[in-house]
């Protein structure tokens, strides 16, 4: 059984930086595509980034570019969401998400092709 479990969420000011993780069992984690999405009370999930399955090419949402980076350790089945320079508007629950048959990125901004979810981790940003 795959199981996610993300860390790493808190309470900061605007401009501050947060690192989240995500530990994922039950699947051989360097076959496969990682990404992160977070989602906004009363808005849909979005997709922020993803990474391909040796770390060696990420992709980023506009929204998110520049400030955000994404990185995996295949050895410790975890991938990372290093936040900087965050806006009030990041504040959401973020979810980590495995590529259920990829080890690139594809398509993956609206996160059908991805699962299982965790229970997310929440990140607020205050102004």
């Amino acid at each position: 059984q795959v199981q996610v479990m993300e860390s790493g969420g808190g309470t900061v000011q605007a401009g501050g930086s947060l690192k989240l993780s995500c530990v994922v069992s039950g699947l051989s984690f360097d076959d496969y595509a990682m990404a992160w999405f977070r989602q906004a009370p009363g808005k849909e999930r979005e997709g922020v980034s993803c990474i391909n399955w040796n770390g060696n090419l990420q992709d980023y949402s506009e929204a998110v570019l520049g400030r955000f980076t994404i990185s995996r350790d295949n050895g410790k089945n975890t991938v990372y969401l290093q936040m900087s320079s965050l806006k009030p508007e990041d504040t959401a629950t973020y979810y980590c998400a495995a590529e259920t048959t990829l080890s690139y990125c594809s398509s993956w901004k609206t996160g059908t092709e991805f699962g299982p979810w965790g229970q997310g981790t929440q990140v607020t940003v205050s102004s």
